[in-house]
C-alpha cells in the first residue's frame, strides 16, 4: 500500500497528534504516503452542554467512525481516554502509543496548587471524575463545567472566568504550552487517579490485515500493558463518562505493576479505592478481577446512584 489517510478532528490537539504520527509512519514505512482528512464532530458542534448529558466523550469518534467505515479513511488517532472499550463492527484498536504524562494538571493564573487555592474557588472542569477527586479534596470548592479545545479553556481561565482549571497534562506538553499561564501543578496520582488511557495515544483503522500491519509499528508494549489494564478496569464496570471512574497502572522499575483505583458520587460523599501491586506477566485479566472486588463491594449500586447524581448535575 503506497497511501492511506487519517480522519482527526480539526482542533490543534487532534491536528497535532495525527501529524505526528503521519510523521512517525512515513518515516518507519519509507515510501508510504499519509494524508490528514479532517471531520467536524458532534462533539466539536456541541460546545455549551455537558458532555455526560449529550452522550460522553464517544461523540468526539462517531464521525469519525462514519468516515472510516465508508471507505474515506483508514486510520483515525484518539486521545486514548476518550476511545470506549468496545469496538464498531468494522474496526479494531491496533495499537496504544508510547504514553506522554498520565497525570491531571491544575492550571492557574495566580494559584501554584491545589492547597493554595482560597475558600470557595471556582475551578473549570467538565469531567466528573475530576469534580469527585477535587470535591474530596477541596469540599469548599465550587466546580464549573468547562467545554472547549485547550486554547479555548486556557482563554477563559485568563480572562477571569475560573480561578484554577485542571486540563491533562498530555495535551499541555503536547502544545507546548507550559508556558501559557502563571502556574501549571501537575497533580501526584496519589492526589487524583486519572482516567483510563490518559497521555496514550490510540490508533483506531479498518479491520484489514495490511491496514493493521502499517499501525502495529507504532505500539508502545508498557504503555499496552497500562492502558489494556485500565480499560479492562473500565469495561468491567461498564462505565463511561457518565459516571466518575478514576484508574492507573503504571509499570515499575522492577517489573511489577501499580494499580490504582477510585469511583464514587460526582460529589465525592461516597467513594471507594484500592491499590494494588502485580506481576507484569500476569497483567492481563487485571483489571477485570480488581473490578469485580469493586463489584463484590457493591460499586455497580454505588455507580447507578453517581449517575441519577450526575444527570441532576448536568440539567442544573
Amino acid at each position: 500500500m503506497k497511501k492511506i489517510t487519517i480522519a482527526t478532528r480539526g482542533s490543534k490537539l487532534a491536528l497535532w497528534q495525527s501529524k505526528h504520527i503521519r510523521a512517525v509512519l512515513e518515516e518507519l514505512h519509507p515510501g508510504l504516503e499519509v494524508e490528514l482528512k479532517i471531520v467536524i464532530t458532534s462533539g466539536d458542534k456541541i460546545l455549551d452542554v455537558p458532555l455526560a448529558k449529550i452522550g460522553g466523550k464517544g461523540l468526539f469518534l462517531k464521525e469519525i467512525e462514519e468516515c472510516m467505515l465508508a471507505g474515506d479513511a483508514q486510520i483515525a488517532v484518539h486521545s486514548l481516554k476518550d476511545v470506549p472499550t468496545v469496538m464498531p463492527s468494522g474496526l479494531v484498536l491496533a495499537a496504544i502509543t508510547e504514553r506522554e504524562d498520565s497525570r491531571d494538571a491544575l492550571l492557574s493564573q495566580e494559584y501554584c496548587n491545589i492547597d493554595s487555592l482560597p475558600q470557595g474557588a471556582t475551578v473549570g472542569t467538565s469531567s466528573l471524575r475530576r469534580r469527585m477527586q477535587l470535591a474530596a479534596l477541596r469540599p469548599d470548592i465550587k466546580i464549573k463545567d468547562l467545554r472547549g479545545n485547550v486554547d479555548t479553556r486556557i482563554r477563559k481561565l485568563r480572562e477571569g472566568e475560573f480561578d484554577a482549571i485542571i486540563l491533562a497534562a498530555a495535551g499541555i506538553n503536547r502544545l507546548g504550552l507550559l508556558d501559557s499561564v502563571e502556574h501549571i501543578y501537575p497533580i501526584s496520582i496519589d492526589e487524583m487517579i486519572p482516567s483510563m488511557g490518559q497521555g496514550a495515544l490510540g490508533i483506531q483503522c479498518v479491520d484489514d490485515p495490511e491496514i493493521i500491519a502499517i499501525a502495529k509499528v507504532l505500539n508502545d508494549d508498557s504503555s499496552m500493558v497500562e492502558t489494556t489494564i485500565e480499560r479492562e478496569f473500565v469495561d468491567t464496570l461498564e462505565g463511561g463518562c457518565q459516571v466518575p471512574i478514576g484508574v492507573s497502572a503504571t509499570v515499575l522499575d522492577d517489573g511489577r505493576v501499580k494499580i490504582k483505583a477510585s469511583l464514587g458520587m460526582p460529589d465525592a460523599s461516597e467513594q471507594m479505592h484500592d491499590e494494588i501491586v502485580i506481576n507484569r506477566a500476569d497483567f492481563r485479566g487485571s483489571g477485570r478481577a480488581l473490578a469485580d472486588s469493586f463489584v463484590q463491594k457493591g460499586a455497580l449500586e454505588l455507580l447507578k446512584r453517581a449517575e441519577v447524581m450526575a444527570e441532576k448535575i448536568n440539567n442544573g
